[in-house]
Formats: structure tokens, C-alpha cells, sequence
């Protein structure tokens, strides 16, 4: 079902873009104070945002105004309700409130905006939470349950890695076998995308966030925590042949016929975890026998293709928190705040100067 979404604040989806690129630059101002906490910027021979998304662009075509990684995707709306256990752990408005609208975005990994849905490994989830306070609560997702690098630094090298030989047009398999002999974490990433079954649909796939926050509740107590987006859709597996012959947009196809049947649900669970996990390197998974609570639910209602729907314009800033939510000192997330906001200001410039028919549907002039 593609039916018009409205913005969270109810305006027409499509508006000017001169106020978007003052949020980007605010955006960008805002995440680069978190980087250079981090040590993430600021110094001389430190990784950069602006480096880090010009060695995502170098590892795939060009496509103007469109994110430079999980490039294609689908907006999508509806809400979220939080529960009574959510409230005890922390005071953010989105527990409290009966009903808090949501836009999101479902998409695949890949910095392809045309590539096949059911060929794409990772699936991702982001969601804009707007309580009625005017505070929001932005989420990324995906479907990997740890991150696959432990550093900033192994990150860059994963990436460089796959940068195209000019002689061949191909990552060179040798750099990407040394990155995978110098990090464990790597490998049981590795591992995991091989041997983990596919589902066949955004609608029955478990989204992480793999990051430690922390929830604060009106007490002031910090509890950390990592969420996840459990589907209450049954899964299903997707197998080789299936995925082969699935057509182009299939992911998007088949979650248009699921939602005009009614909405999508999943479950908000956070993991709270025991003495000695890792607060702050996110390829370090927490064990599943820790304690879990069920914070919320999730339903989805609504969805869009992204060139004209409003999730096109948001930049999915995981350190985007209300009050009663708290970011920990993991910095790749600090860093993933930065690249995002890099990549946001990249593609709102392309849009804005008419740069990126492409990614707004529109008809390239001859």
C-alpha cells in the first residue's frame, strides 16, 4: 500500500530545500562536537567524517542525492506505544504517551539505489520518534546482531578494502583477506553473514541496534541497555534459488501486499546487560541469556517509495536522543553521527542544486 505520508509535524511531505540545508548544517555542527569528543576529529592524522564518507564513495558509482550507504529503501509511518516496564527505565516521553506517531525508513546494505532487495545481506530499520513534547528519538538499525569491526580505525581498513583496483574494477581480495587475518571480530561477522538464514521479508526480520545507551529514569538512575525490533510476523526463510529469482524490488513489492492486508508490528526489547560486558565496542555481542524487557511496541501502517515520500530528507542520527535516553562512549556510534550528518549535507547539496534528478524521480533533461 503506498498511501501520501504525512511529516511527523502533519506539513505536506515536500518543502523547500533551503531550510533543510541549514539542518544539515546544523546537524553537522552538532555531530562533529560529538566526534571530536570522541577523538573521532580534531587532530592531525585522526580519521575524519569528511574522510571516512569520501572512502564510502570511492568504493562504488556515483549516485547523487541519495545516502551513501543502505542507499535504497522505502519510507514508512505509523507508531509506537510504549510500556509500563519502558516507563519504570527511563523518563522519555515516548513510554509515557499513549500513542507517539513514527516515520521510518526499511532499506538494504549497499550504497546501490538500484540493486537487487534480495540479493542485499543486510536489512535495515530507521525510525524518527516525535513525542508531544517536540522532542525526538531517532534510531538506525539492522539486522546483523554485532557490529563487525572493533575500532574506528578497522572500520577505515574494511572500507579501503573494498575500494575497486582501477586495473580490474574489483575490491583486490588480497587487502580484504589481510583485514580479515588482523580482526577476529571480522571474521565472526563474516561467519554470521554466511551461515545465518535469510528471511524473505523487512516485515519478519529482528532490527539491533547493537550500541549500548542508556536509559535514565526520573530518579536519575542510569541502567545501559542495547534495543532491537523483534517481528511479530512468524519468519519465514528465503533460500539461493528463491533470492535468484526474486524480481529487482522485492522486498519493497512484498511489503506494499503485507500492509494492505493491516499494520506491521514489532516489539521494542531492550537487553540489559551483567558485569563485565562490553559497554562500548558494539562488535562485542552481550549473551542472549542476559535479562530482557519488553519496552514497547512498534506498528507500521504506512509506506512510499523514498524519492518522494518524507523520509527521504532526514538524517537517521542514532545520537539524536530525547531526555531519558543517554549515548555511551562507544565511538563508532559517535562516528556513525558524524558520517551520517556528512553524507546528509553531501546529498541535500546535490539536491539543491539540481544535481540529483535521479534520487527526487524526476526526468533527466537532455
Amino acid at each position: 500500500m503506498t498511501s501520501q505520508i504525512p511529516t511527523p509535524d502533519g506539513r505536506p511531505p515536500r518543502r523547500s530545500l533551503l531550510p533543510l540545508a541549514a539542518i544539515g548544517l546544523i546537524a553537522l555542527g552538532g555531530a562533529a562536537g560529538f566526534a571530536w569528543a570522541a577523538g573521532w576529529i580534531g587532530s592531525s592524522g585522526r580519521l575524519t567524517s569528511q574522510g571516512f564518507v569520501d572512502t564510502i564513495e570511492a568504493t562504488g558509482a556515483d549516485h547523487p542525492g541519495f545516502r551513501r550507504a543502505h542507499s535504497k529503501g522505502v519510507c514508512v509511518s505509523g507508531s509506537f506505544q510504549g510500556s509500563a516496564d519502558g516507563a519504570a527505565l527511563s523518563s522519555a516521553r515516548a513510554f509515557a504517551q499513549p500513542a507517539v506517531p513514527v516515520l521510518g525508513r526499511m532499506s538494504i546494505g549497499g550504497g546501490d539505489p538500484h540493486g537487487a532487495d534480495a540479493a542485499a545481506r543486510v536489512r535495515s530499520m530507521a525510525l524518527l520518534i516525535r513525542t508531544d513534547d517536540g522532542q525526538q528519538w531517532r534510531m538506525a538499525m539492522n539486522s546483523f546482531p554485532f557490529f563487525g569491526a572493533p575500532t574506528l580505525q578497522a572500520f577505515m581498513e574494511q572500507t579501503r578494502a573494498g575500494i575497486p583496483d582501477p586495473a580490474t574494477g574489483k575490491p583486490d581480495p588480497a587487502k580484504m583477506t589481510a583485514f580479515l587475518a588482523k580482526y577476529p571480530q571480522a571474521r565472526r561477522f563474516q561467519a554470521w553473514a554466511k551461515s545465518a538464514p535469510w528471511s524473505d521479508s523487512w516485515a519478519n526480520t529482528a532490527y539491533n541496534g547493537v550500541h549500548t545507551f542508556y536509559f535514565v529514569n526520573a530518579a536519575g538512575e542510569r541502567q545501559p541497555v542495547r534495543w532491537s525490533m523483534r517481528p511479530r510476523a512468524p519468519f519465514v526463510e528465503m533460500d539461493k534459488a528463491q533470492r535468484e529469482q526474486a524480481s529487482a524490488d522485492y522486498l519493497a513489492e512484498e511489503l506494499d501486499r503485507r500492509l494492505a492486508t493491516g499494520p506491521l508490528r514489532w516489539d521494542m526489547v531492550v537487553t540489559l546487560p551483567d558485569t563485565g560486558d562490553a559497554l562500548d565496542d558494539p562488535s562485542q555481542p552481550w549473551p542472549e541469556a542476559r535479562r530482557q524487557v519488553t519496552v514497547g511496541t512498534l506498528s507500521l501502517e504506512q509506506a512510499q517509495p523514498q524519492a518522494t515520500g518524507p523520509c527521504r530528507d532526514v538524517n537517521f542520527d542514532p545520537l539524536i536522543l530525547p531526555t531519558g535516553i543517554a549515548a555511551s562512549d562507544d565511538p563508532i556510534l559517535a562516528a556513525r553521527s558524524g558520517v551520517y550528518a556528512q553524507s546528509f549535507f553531501r546529498r541535500e547539496r546535490e539536491i539543491a542544486s539540481g544535481k540529483a534528478a535521479d534520487a527526487m524521480n524526476q526526468a533527466v533533461s537532455p
